[in-house]
Order: structure tokens, then sequence, then C-alpha cells
């Protein structure tokens, strides 16, 4: 496995993110279907949203798709108007990064926080070597960050800047933010036909998620990156110190039953966001702290190239 510097596993910096970005230049990010030509742009939108930009309204000719009629123009002047768009040529990219209190956890390499990290740094090298658009949704207790979608390395700058800021380990802030919350905020402010990523460890699903994702999936491409630490997974045997920052305790995983139960409970938090997600005909990507981002990204961006081709 390729070791990232010059960061310690428990605080991201800007300088190990900046490191991975020539690591970065394979990675291809899915799009389904090509421009018609070559002055079309990197893109032709498949959705309802059409990943357009909105130029101007004039009057309506016959011809003209009565789906793109403008109704409060033609309400005010009394003459039917039709909405004129013009093709975007770069494709919005959005990574949704949590950054709530189960994410600054980690028994080895490096915490789930700073994996969220190289993940979206990756996702986001990848995005503007390609011609993309990056921008960044970020979300913990307490409040957001939008940082709006930007091309080329200015925009790759700013959405690492905006990891290390986020990211970083901090005064602990009590509660926890739903997904859906941050599911629904993303919906309003995504532009349709944008690619969308969404990076947590998925502690914090609830009832709500299925409508939002639904509807954000309506005109977007979505993949879901689930973090996990291996210790979420198996528990050897053992008497182990744990803290949270503020208090200790030790956690006895001698008895089996014991274990057993954890990874009954473990299985069940790893396959209810996967299935939520494939449901929804989502992506899908599962890092462990232990593994090499770009490594993973690039084999299941692969996979997920290989299935809408």
């Amino acid at each position: 496995m390729t070791d990232f510097r010059p960061g310690d596993g428990i605080h991201l910096s800007a300088p190990e993110l900046i490191a991975l970005k020539p690591r970065c230049n394979a990675l291809s990010l899915p799009m389904h279907r090509p421009a018609a030509s070559s002055l079309a742009g990197a893109y032709r939108s498949r959705f309802r949203g059409r990943g357009v930009d909105f130029v101007e309204s004039r009057n309506y000719l016959p011809g003209d798709d009565i789906r793109n009629m403008d109704w409060r123009v033609t309400a005010r002047t009394g003459k039917a108007h039709t909405k004129i768009f013009q093709e975007e040529r770069e494709r919005p990219v959005l990574v949704v990064v949590d950054a709530s209190s189960s994410l600054y956890f980690g028994t080895r390499t490096r915490l789930k926080s700073v994996a969220a990290g190289h993940l979206a740094a990756a996702i986001s090298w990848a995005a503007v070597r390609r011609g993309d658009r990056i921008g960044a949704f970020m979300f913990a207790p307490g409040g957001h960050r939008e940082l709006r979608p930007a091309g080329g390395r200015r925009g790759a700058m700013r959405v690492i800047q905006g990891l290390v800021e986020w990211l970083n380990p901090g005064p602990a802030v009590e509660g926890q933010v739903a997904l859906s919350v941050a599911l629904e905020r993303v919906r309003h402010t995504v532009r349709p036909g944008s690619l969308v990523l969404i990076i947590s460890d998925f502690f914090n699903l609830d009832d709500q998620c299925h409508r939002h994702l639904s509807r954000l999936r309506q005109h977007n491409d979505v993949i879901g990156c689930q973090i996990m630490d291996p210790a979420e997974q198996h528990l050897p045997a053992g008497r182990f110190p744990i803290t949270d920052g503020n208090h200790s305790a030790m956690l006895d995983t001698h008895m089996s039953q014991s274990r057993r139960d954890f990874e009954q409970m473990s299985e069940q938090h790893g396959e209810l966001p996967r299935r939520m997600f494939q449901r929804h005909k989502c992506g899908w990507v599962l890092l462990s702290t232990t593994d090499d981002p770009v490594e993973v990204l690039g084999r299941e961006l692969r996979i997920l190239l290989g299935r809408v081709a």
C-alpha cells in the first residue's frame, strides 16, 4: 500500500491531498452518454433537468418543444414564449462529505475522517483532470458548508482547503445530523445533470433518506461511498482501552457470543446503506481506513463504467 505524506493519520493536511494528484490522472468518473459532436461539450444530459444553461426567452415558434414553454413570461405578456437553453460544456461534480463525530474513529492506519478526505481529494483531482467542475457540500452537527462547483486546479484547491478546515478534529459538538437533512439540502442546491458522491460511514441513516435519495437520483448520477474501520467489522478477543476524547473505558471482547452479536450488527450496518443506494440505481464504493483510496476508487469506477457502457 502506498504511504501518504506528510499526514499522521489523524490530521488532514493540504500537502498530502495535493500529493494525490499525479496518481488520479488515470481515474475516469462515470458518464452515461458522450456528446453528439465535438461542439456540444463533454456530456449530453440524459436527465429531465437537461444539464444545460438557460440563455433567454423568445416568442414561441411552430415546432418548439412545449416542455420549454416559459409560462411566467407568457402570462405576463399575453404571448407564448419559450426558453432557450445552451448545453453545458462542463459537468458539475459534487462531493458530499459527512463530518459527524463517528467519522473521528480509527484503529489502523488513519481515522475514517482522514480516509474520507483522501477519497474526496482523489475525486476532485479526477474531476478537474477530465474537464469537470468540482464542488463540495460538507455537513456536521452545528452547520454545513457549501462550495459551488468550479473548474481547473482552482476548483480542486478550494475543495482541498475546505476538507482540511472541515475534517480536522476540533471541539466535540453534541448531537448528530440525519443524513436525510443533508440530502434534502443537496437536492435543492445541486444542478440537474451533476455527478454526486456521498462520503459517509452512514451511521446517520433515517427513514426519510429513501425519499430524498430517490428524488436526487431522478436528475443526477449518484454514488454512495461508505468509510469503515476494520474494528467496526471484526473485533479480536482481548481487553482494549477506548476513548471518545472526553471519557475512557475498557472494552472486553473475550466473550465469543458478544463478538458474534457485534459482527452481526456490523454486517447489518454495512448492508442497509448499500441496499438503499442500489435500490435507487446508485453506484456504491466501500473504503476501509487501511485501503489506498486511489486504488479502491479506480477499481470501483472501472466496475461502474463497465455496467453503464
